[in-house]
């Protein structure tokens, strides 16, 4: 049986009522039926309690990217500029997931925003427009791009720690990566490893050291390029590979009860 994925879902406003809504990109449900190989499940930004009573039936994590930002009090942080977008149902939601996640051994894979959430559930905190800080690039897209392969392109280099399966995935010392975000790692999270940085020293890959399970963030989305760029393809199938690991585990215990 294929590994039951889970999707981090936004809470956003649909239709001429601006209804809220619980939503993902369709990349993301793309991606894991794709290199994967799992089935998505889209997971509501329902708040705290739905960690314990969903984690038992996932087989992996996926946190997705989002324009929203996290919530500067969850990291000790100055109020955000006016008109920063938030989702604190999101915030409610994801960060005690992660923390459960990762305390299971669950394959997690963290992507832009998902990949702050990370930083954040574990202790770490955000700069929160990276562009503004002297000396640092500017690592967003403008949102009114019109052409979606300029908005998605690749827009820098990253530099990749010498050892560890990342540097394995990409077969170089440097990879080019898109680059649509704000928001970055400040203070990172002690349980983090880097194994990525921009060229100016922006952190933008991770992994969770110790983790008992496959535990990364990249800062980038691969998920809009991964059916033409190798690198991209194969961070999914290596999650896909730990998930369905951990799938085959599961079944193993259920079948024995």
């Amino acid at each position: 049986m294929r590994p039951m994925v889970g999707i981090s879902c936004c809470v956003k406003a649909f239709g001429i009522f601006q209804t809220p809504n619980h939503a993902a990109s369709d990349h993301y449900v793309r991606v894991v039926l794709g290199p994967v190989g799992g089935v998505p499940v889209l997971l509501p930004a329902a708040g705290e309690g739905l960690a314990a009573d969903i984690l038992p039936r996932l087989d992996g994590l996926l946190l997705t990217g989002s324009r929203s930002n996290v919530w500067p009090g969850h990291y000790g942080g100055p109020a955000h500029a006016e008109g920063t977008p938030e989702d604190p149902q999101r915030d409610s939601t994801t960060l005690p997931l992660i923390r459960a996640a990762i305390q299971a051994g669950l394959p997690l894979l963290a992507i832009c925003r998902g990949m702050q959430e990370l930083n954040v559930a574990l202790g770490g905190s955000l700069d929160q427009r990276i562009q503004d800080l002297p000396g640092r690039m500017d690592h967003s897209t403008p949102t009114d791009q019109p052409i979606p392969l300029v908005r998605t392109g690749k827009a820098h280099a990253v530099r990749l720690a010498p050892a560890g399966l990342l540097r394995e995935l990409a077969g170089a010392e440097e990879v080019p990566v898109n680059s649509l975000h704000n928001q970055g790692v400040q203070r990172l999270a002690p349980r983090l490893e880097p194994m990525g940085w921009a060229p100016d020293g922006t952190i933008e890959a991770v992994q969770v050291r110790g983790a008992a399970g496959f535990a990364w963030g990249v800062q980038w989305h691969p998920e809009y390029d991964w059916e033409r760029d190798g690198f991209s393809r194969r961070i999914f199938e290596a999650f896909g590979a730990a998930c369905a690991a951990w799938a085959a585990r599961r079944h193993l215990r259920q079948a024995a009860e």
